[in-house]
């Protein structure tokens, strides 16, 4: 496993990736050099080694050096020295195939209406289907990934731009132009059947409504109580004989 690296290494790696190759980490400065420190963060902790850096370290590189390589504006940072850093430009000869990832939960919107920029200015994609996909896992932990067709994208006005040796930018990519794993299918609901209920009875004051299944119920108790009394009746009788029979033996 490799060791975490020291404060001096960080502030050199900083300088490196903000002052000389942000595209080679997928980060996309602005027109003033600035990233997002969380989006760096995010850069940072995926190389073996980095992998423990948070915003205090970078806190203390600024507080410590007497020159630090870098600088931090608000949520925003940069680095000191961006001679070095490559120009973006309109791409002249851009790959056939390029790769971005969108949002698992967006990727049936997105089918049908095209491929928005998220939460960048333009939309990134990488002639990488590996660095597509590690830039997308920065916003998703299961991202979609998607092929777009460039020279169909051109045809529909689409321009791209390349900022560094992999990474392509762009406004916009209609439906169409771009092709991904199919949408799953959804699950037929099964559900256990209802089981119809009797209809209420509305009572209206005043009136008198026979409930049929009462009305059963009160029939089949009657009979049963008639039974049992003819039942009592014909015991009596048997005893009164008896008795009479008793009394003349007697």
């Amino acid at each position: 496993m490799t060791q975490p690296k020291s404060l001096k290494q960080l502030s050199k790696f900083l300088g490196y990736i903000l002052g000389y190759s942000p595209y080679e980490f997928g980060l996309i400065p602005d027109s003033d050099g600035f990233v997002k420190i969380k989006e760096l963060l995010k850069a940072v902790c995926e190389e073996d080694g980095w992998r423990h850096v948070r915003w205090n370290h970078i806190r203390e590189i600024m507080i410590t050096e007497t020159h630090p390589p870098i600088e931090v504006q608000e949520n925003r940072i940069r680095s000191v020295c961006r001679e070095n850093l490559p120009q973006r430009i309109r791409a002249q000869y851009p790959p056939k195939l390029l790769y971005t990832c969108v949002r698992n939960r967006a990727y049936s919107f997105v089918l049908e209406k095209g491929i928005s920029p998220g939460g960048h200015p333009q939309i990134i994609l990488s002639s990488r289907n590996e660095m597509a996909e590690r830039i997308g896992k920065r916003i998703d932990p299961s991202p979609v990934l998607v092929t777009v067709n460039v020279l169909k994208s051109a045809e529909s006005g689409v321009v791209f731009y390349q900022g560094g040796d992999s990474i392509y930018l762009c406004d916009f990519i209609p439906a169409g132009c771009f092709s991904g794993p199919p949408l799953p299918k959804r699950k037929k609901e099964t559900g256990k059947p209802e089981i119809p209920q009797p209809p209420k009875v509305m009572k209206i004051p005043g009136s008198f409504i026979i409930d049929l299944n009462t009305e059963k119920v009160q029939t089949k108790d009657l009979k049963q109580k008639s039974r049992r009394k003819i039942i009592a009746w014909k015991e009596d009788l048997r005893k009164a004989k008896r008795q009479k029979q008793k009394f003349r033996s007697g």
